[in-house]
């Protein structure tokens, strides 16, 4: 199963907000020997979320989309959500609970009363209103939840709520983790075009399947001036054979190797 994330607002894609979902994310996934298999940025425009919330739903991955999820006009995730599963939204019960526990501990701290059908009230309780069947995604922080729909999971965009709540996802998949965590090796070669170490990539590629051959070129490196980092990825275990293999083929080519490295 491949795992996505997608990160819903206008202020990411103006800038006037700085993302950091998608680091946390990756590192939520490496404690789980997880990875990313691809991330996308949207808008809060409904259409465009609508349609590509349809692609996660149909497609059988695991997703984590944050932010959206609240009442304010701004906010059209839950509503794109019920559209593209063709579901109505409904008030969730248990969400309800627990959007009412938070009301009355504000209340509490400030030294008021309050009902549950005053106006403010009634407006919070939308932020519990999900795609019928949806389940709920606990918050620690504050109880507001977020709610999943089969493998698609949706979370709040403030990264004090969305980070525990996105670990809580991929702890529903246990079955995804590994005790044997991804990690690559990789050579500083200098002295070789990318375009003439090519067929050696595509052979240590087809030689150990499960291992992905990466290259990173660089014309200005602090360090290593006009450089290639040429490395290999995927299990530890299967990792030392396809890395002597390309290590190997650039002596073999006679460029030079200036470092090694092991993340």
């Amino acid at each position: 199963m491949q795992v996505g994330l997608i990160i819903v607002g206008d202020e990411i894609l103006s800038g006037k907000r700085r993302d950091s979902h998608l680091a946390k994310f990756i590192e939520l996934l490496s404690e789980r020997g997880m990875q990313l298999a691809w991330a996308q940025y949207l808008g809060d425009d409904r259409e465009l979320l609508t349609a590509r919330l349809r692609q996660a739903f149909e497609s059988g991955q695991l997703v984590v989309s944050c932010g959206g999820i609240g009442a304010t006009p701004d906010d059209h995730t839950r509503q794109a959500a019920a559209a593209a599963l063709d579901r109505p939204l409904a008030l969730h019960p248990e969400a309800r609970e627990l959007i009412w526990q938070r009301i009355q501990q504000m209340a509490a701290e400030q030294g008021k009363t309050v009902t549950a059908d005053e106006p403010d009230s009634v407006r919070r309780f939308e932020m519990g209103v999900f795609p019928e069947g949806a389940g709920i995604i606990p918050n620690p922080y504050n109880k507001i939840p977020g709610f999943f729909v089969g493998h698609v999971h949706f979370v709040p965009g403030f990264p004090v709520m969305a980070h525990p709540m996105m670990a809580w996802v991929l702890d529903r998949y246990p079955q995804l983790h590994r005790a044997v965590g991804l990690t690559e090796r990789s050579l500083i070669v200098q002295g070789a075009m990318e375009a003439s170490l090519t067929p050696l990539m595509e052979a240590v590629e087809s030689g150990f399947p499960g291992i992905k051959v990466f290259s990173l070129p660089s014309v200005d490196h602090p360090q290593w001036g006009r450089c290639i980092e040429l490395g290999v990825k995927g299990d530890a275990e299967k990792m030392q054979a396809a890395y002597d293999a390309l290590k190997q083929g650039v002596i073999q080519f006679g460029a030079t190797i200036s470092t090694e490295m092991v993340r």
